[in-house]
């Protein structure tokens, strides 16, 4: 008498297409021992969990979306699908793991750290925190409980940096600079669309002036968290985030204060209050500053401080052009706050803080998503405004190496065309050799009324919709909050203008892989 396998229930939670695998695989179960059983098994569980994480969808996983949005989005799913909302949903690798793996991580035990995710900054630490409080929603969807995440940050090479040049004249109102970093030796290579992750180190002078309002000797050893002897100088230089005081150094602060008023306000910042409505715009100086009473141990308050982290930049050269470089365009960033300047970590140690032939750590990090189409004969489209332009030049660069056939149409904008075309030389190259089929520039302040890359695309509408039907592939390099969501609402505009619903099908075209965003 034969034995039917056995059969999951019509009822078991699984599409169609897992429910088929799953009965096969059971009926192949009966001809394995023990061993090769408990093999197949673990491979089973492996296999129908990708399966169930491919098919989950995240519909809050946009950056161009509002953090409220994106928490109504992820409303009574699992505590860790929540969470995941919260985060920056750039997937820019920063934190050491992408959102998913992240948010996993936090309701797994296996990160403790709320504070990881740098594009989400306090706003999503707070709202990680209260979704803590609050734990998970009854009726969740339901979702295996995840493992520890490993982290996906690559470890650094020891590259060397060689220039950054100005990409603007003397008196412009920006400052972007063209970085070169010499890769000879250290086996690091990268496709365009990737990203490139640096260790920067902090403003000395921001660091002198921090040990000096502690009253501390800069050779004072404090370490480094790993057993390894470091100066207290040093590790402010390059161990430790002096922009972002954390709960535990607001906690620290408030115990030594001699002050009762000081101590109080400090307690009420440890727990995320605001006494003086300027908890967020307060870094470490601003804070020993303002608390002239609280002076801790330096030991003790480096070792509240958070890690200092990678800074990720668009990379913008193609390896076949450049072989043993990577190129950068990254903006300086200077604001007055407070009475006093802050200058950007990582772009004013570009600018004006490394000399070249000087070692930098530097990483790898694979985009999400974020390539060149296989085929060079697709039609290519590339809107990056500002220092967006970074990929699309390692584009150009690398579809030119190819000798592909494909046309490309480039979007560039900025404020003024006199001083902030970035590469116009390469660019207006490009467009006379034929590499660039179209080049269009949107400069909002060469005029009375603001133009910017969205009003190009709508004005060139049916163009587009042409190259869309040929198969095109869209780009977008930049500002996700208002750019990208503008850009995007454009696209759908063009859709909508040719008969078709604009959002459904500037969907289908992401779902297909021919819209990708690299934003920020």
């Amino acid at each position: 008498m034969s034995i039917l396998p056995p059969q999951l229930p019509d009822n078991a939670p699984f599409s169609g297409a897992q429910r088929a695998w799953l009965n096969g695989y059971l009926a192949g179960l009966a001809s394995l021992n023990v061993n090769e059983i408990a093999v197949a098994a673990e491979v089973q569980v492996n296999e129908v969990a990708a399966a169930t994480a491919e098919d989950e969808d995240f519909p809050w996983h946009d950056p161009a979306i509002e953090l409220d949005e994106r928490m109504e989005l992820a409303e009574g799913r699992a505590l860790n699908r929540r969470m995941m909302a919260a985060m920056g949903q750039l997937d820019c690798g920063q934190c050491g793991y992408d959102c998913q793996t992240y948010a996993e991580a936090i309701v797994s035990g296996a990160e403790a750290k709320l504070n990881r995710c740098q594009p989400g900054g306090k706003a999503t630490q707070r709202m990680l925190k209260k979704l803590m409080a609050e734990g998970d929603a009854p009726g969740g969807d339901a979702v295996a409980a995840p493992h520890p995440a490993a982290e996906v940050r690559p470890a650094s090479v020891v590259a060397t940096f060689a220039a950054a040049v100005p990409l603007h004249p003397e008196k412009a109102e920006k400052d972007t600079r063209h970085v070169v970093i010499d890769l000879k030796g250290t086996g690091l290579d990268y496709v365009p669309g990737d990203s490139l992750g640096v260790m920067p180190a902090n403003d000395p002078v921001l660091v002198d002036k921090i040990i000096a309002a502690l009253s501390a000797d800069p050779a004072f050893e404090v370490g480094d968290g790993n057993g390894h002897s470091r100066t207290l100088q040093a590790a402010l230089l390059e161990d430790v985030d002096l922009r972002t005081p954390t709960e535990a150094t607001f906690k620290l602060l408030a115990d030594v204060a001699a002050d009762k008023d000081e101590a109080v306000k400090l307690c009420l910042m440890a727990e995320d209050e605001d006494p003086d409505g300027d908890l967020d715009e307060l870094d470490l100086l601003d804070v020993l500053e303002k608390f002239p009473s609280a002076r801790p141990d330096a030991k003790a308050l480096v070792e509240t401080l958070d890690e200092l982290q990678p800074r990720l930049y668009s990379i913008s050269s193609s390896p076949r052009t450049h072989p043993d470089e990577v190129h950068l365009t990254v903006g300086v960033t200077r604001e007055t706050k407070r009475d006093r300047l802050r200058n950007g970590v990582a772009s004013t140690f570009f600018a004006e803080r490394i000399e070249a032939g000087t070692p930098i750590k530097v990483y790898r990090q694979p985009a999400h998503g974020f390539a060149l189409p296989d085929d060079d004969e697709k039609p290519v489209i590339m809107i990056g405004p500002g220092t967006g332009i970074a990929p699309f030049r390692a584009f150009l660069e690398e579809r030119s190496a190819r000798k592909a056939k494909g046309p490309n149409w480039l979007f560039f904008g900025n404020p003024h065309g006199g001083t902030d075309y970035l590469y116009r030389d390469e660019l207006e190259g490009f467009a006379q050799s034929g590499l660039l089929t179209r080049l269009d520039t949107a400069f909002s302040r060469d005029q009375t009324e603001k133009i910017y890359v969205q009003h190009r695309i709508l004005e060139h509408g049916q163009d587009i919709w042409r190259w869309l039907e040929d198969g095109a592939h869209v780009y977008v390099c930049g500002d996700a909050k208002r750019m990208a969501a503008d850009v995007d609402q454009a696209l759908q505009d063009v859709a909508t203008r040719h008969g078709v619903d604009g959002k459904a099908f500037v969907t289908g075209l992401t779902k297909s892989g021919r819209y990708q965003r690299d934003v920020y």
